[in-house]
């Protein structure tokens, strides 16, 4: 079955390029997406049946490190992937922290995602 999948990019030629791969490359369906911190953050606060948030970080409103912070009581089998093309070190360390799942640069590490998008959430990344 397809791993429930909400976007959180405020791209719009990023989104529209993303949502098809996601679906034709990974096991993940998208049911929705938002541009800003608290759209994002109202919406998976509001569902439960999603299984996966691809979060970038710069959003048109928030930023994707509060949308994080907001999914820290979520259930054990749902997974926040940060993708973002501001992808230091410090930036990593900082996601991990606050609970992130995976950190990803959209411009270099796309296979990774797909990777740990069709792994297995037990599966160590």
């Amino acid at each position: 079955m397809a791993a429930v999948t909400y976007l959180v990019e405020d791209n719009a030629t990023i989104r529209e390029n993303l949502i098809p791969t996601l679906h034709d490359l990974s096991n993940c369906r998208v049911v929705g997406f938002a541009e800003g911190e608290h759209d994002a953050s109202e919406w998976l606060d509001g569902h439960n049946g999603w299984d996966l948030a691809v979060v970038d970080l710069f959003l048109k409103d928030g930023s994707g490190l509060g949308v994080l912070k907001g999914c820290d009581q979520r259930q054990p089998h749902q997974r926040v992937v940060i993708l973002t093309n501001y992808c230091t070190v410090d930036i990593r360390a900082r996601c991990m922290a606050l609970g992130a799942d995976a950190v990803f640069d959209k411009s270099t590490e796309l296979d990774g995602f797909f990777n740990f998008c069709n792994a297995p959430k037990d599966t160590p990344m």
